[in-house]
């Protein structure tokens, strides 16, 4: 009988294995706890999830409810530090995670200085990174902030030191470097300023050829008359034949009143 019984038993759990799923977040910790919407089991019986583990240890929080909170606070994380969970459910239901993004790194990096130079050499210094998120590189031209490149950041609390090379326009040049988070914050540098020797640009539209033709090479953003960008690059030419007859507006080098009208 009870030969019988561990066997029932070692089936029972050799079949749970067999239909159950997990779902794994892995990251860093950021300060903030797992929230998850639970259901009830395909057949009626108790909750979906049976069991979860923080970096190997099972959890001792009460998932036997619709929602449950999985504390990350009672395991000595620091900020930064790496987690693991893994949830692990029934057949036939999937629990939903409220904030799938709470192991993603948040932008908390602190600019200590950025500079840039008559060749368009950004340089900036910054600390606090916990966790590895790119840095956008912004040119504020055409009345907004242009991006213009990226830089992978470290990720770590040190000082860390970051280059990038930008293309000067005309005149004024101003620049910073943003992070975002999974969840759409922002975190953004201090601006830094130079003024360029570079010769002001400016355009001509060759009806004939459909061209639009600039006395140098330049970023530019095309709009029809609603507004839309039509074409984006960068280059001495836009080829518009293929564009509908209208309005267009150009901007470029750091103008952005060019207008033309294709027939």
């Amino acid at each position: 009988m009870m030969k019988q019984l561990v066997l029932a038993t070692i089936l029972f759990i050799s079949t749970l294995a067999a239909t159950a799923g997990t779902i794994v977040m892995e990251g860093r910790y950021q300060g903030r706890n797992i929230f998850v919407i639970n259901s009830v089991a395909q057949d009626g019986v108790g909750y979906c999830v049976y069991e979860i583990t923080v970096n190997g240890l099972i959890t001792s929080d009460e998932i036997n409810s619709h929602a449950f909170e999985i504390d990350l606070t009672i395991y000595s994380l620091k900020t930064g530090d790496p987690v693991s969970v893994v949830i692990k459910h029934k057949d036939g239901c999937v629990p939903k995670i409220a904030n799938p993004f709470a192991l993603d790194p948040a932008p908390t990096f602190e600019c200590q200085k950025i500079t840039c130079d008559k060749i368009g050499l950004i340089v900036w210094e910054s600390t606090g990174e916990m966790g590895k998120l790119p840095y956008i590189i912004q040119q504020f031209k055409w009345n907004k902030w242009v991006n213009i490149g990226e830089v992978i950041g470290n990720g770590t609390a040190t000082k860390n030191i970051y280059s990038f090379q930008a293309s000067l326009t005309s005149g004024l040049n101003r620049f910073r470097v943003v992070q975002k988070s999974s969840e759409g914050e922002f975190r953004r540098s201090p601006e830094c300023e130079v003024v360029s020797d570079i010769a002001p640009i400016n355009f001509q539209y060759d009806k004939k050829q459909k061209v639009v033709i600039f006395s140098a090479v330049t970023s530019y953003e095309l709009f029809n008359s609603f507004g839309q960008i039509v074409k984006r690059g960068a280059g001495t030419s836009i080829d518009v034949s293929t564009l509908a007859k209208g309005e267009y507006y150009v901007s470029y080098d750091n103008t952005t009143t060019g207008k033309f009208f294709k027939k």
